[in-house]
């Protein structure tokens, strides 16, 4: 279909989405991972949709640790246990980039057959395109289509990429952090600074040996950190996500958690910040695209090689490229 037929259809897009149509879904999604220029006209449509219909309110859940924690293994086990429960569930699954197609590389989805037939789960595997953070940058937008088709749950099961998965925190209502044992997750939890984000600690391949060891390390790691009077004290579950043991423990505890984010007023403020902090993103890249590449040779490379070579410092010659810049309107 051309440009202008896809435009024409955007809202028939929405509200087909909006059904749950998982075509719909896929061609919704992929105009957001190729920052389309009808991604203002789909952003503005599902935002119509929520405001006249009360669409949305998914639970985001994130799921993030090392690589080998059994990542994709524990996303399959709790779409499972969500559906048992009559939950319709949406799954973004980011993996590494292609170094040559730019396109995700592990596809996930071939540990989650048993659901693919499952016309009330939506599995997306995303591409990070270099994205240090261990999520894909059109994440967020691709949460609000996803919210719209009637999801229930979403998962975001991130890349596994260490120190830098912190980033799923900002996104998600509620963050699990997937721990083995034998693999110095004690450790990586202290350096990656995983113990201020988790909001559900979470010990896979609990039939190893060490397991034990890894949970009583945790516990007295977390029993070190301050939480205000009537903040949630995050558990510390086992399972063995290959066989569902404890998984539906873990949904139970999901659930739990989203309560208390209702009652303490916590989940509209983490998604106030979550939406400011997309706001900010995508005011971010516009003002990159004013420094594009459209010409060889830009204010930002002048500016650098003063500062180069001692003619300007970097302070300086920031305040006076946010001067030339905010001068000129948004690119449309």
């Amino acid at each position: 279909m051309s440009r202008r037929g896809i435009a024409a259809d955007v809202p028939g897009l929405v509200e087909k989405a909006r059904s749950g149509d998982a075509r719909s879904v896929a061609r919704l999604i992929s105009l957001v991972e190729d920052a389309s220029p009808l991604l203002r006209e789909v952003m503005a449509g599902l935002a119509r949709l929520k405001k006249e219909t009360g669409a949305g309110g998914a639970h985001v859940i994130g799921l993030t640790g090392s690589p080998g924690v059994g990542k994709s293994t524990s996303t399959n086990a709790l779409v499972g246990e969500f559906r048992k429960r009559g939950k319709r569930v949406g799954v973004l699954a980011v993996d590494p980039s292609s170094p040559f197609s730019g396109g995700a590389l592990l596809g996930d989805r071939i540990r989650m057959q048993d659901h693919a037939l499952d016309p009330e789960v939506y599995i997306r595997s995303m591409a990070s395109r270099g994205h240090l953070g261990g999520l894909s940058w059109a994440a967020p937008q691709a949460l609000r289509v996803l919210d719209a088709a009637g999801c229930e749950v979403i998962l975001v099961e991130t890349v596994g990429v260490g120190q830098s998965e912190v980033e799923i925190a900002s996104m998600a209502d509620s963050t699990v952090v997937l721990l083995a044992p034998g693999m110095g997750d004690g450790i990586q939890a202290a350096k990656a600074g995983i113990l201020e984000i988790g909001d559900l600690y979470v010990i896979n391949k609990a039939d190893r040996d060490g397991a034990d060891q890894v949970r009583r390390e945790l516990r007295s790691m977390l029993g070190l950190s301050e939480r205000p009077e009537g903040a949630w004290n995050p558990p510390i579950l086992k399972t063995v996500a290959q066989t569902g043991e404890g998984v539906a423990d873990v949904v139970d505890a999901l659930e739990e958690h989203r309560a208390h984010l209702e009652s303490s007023g916590d989940l509209a403020r983490r998604r106030a910040r979550r939406a400011r902090e997309e706001i900010e993103a995508i005011a971010v890249t516009a003002l990159r695209e004013r420094w594009g590449d459209v010409h060889a040779r830009t204010e930002l490379d002048d500016l650098a090689e003063r500062v180069v070579a001692g003619e300007s410092d970097p302070y300086a010659a920031a305040d006076e490229l946010l001067a030339t810049y905010t001068e000129r309107p948004l690119p449309d």
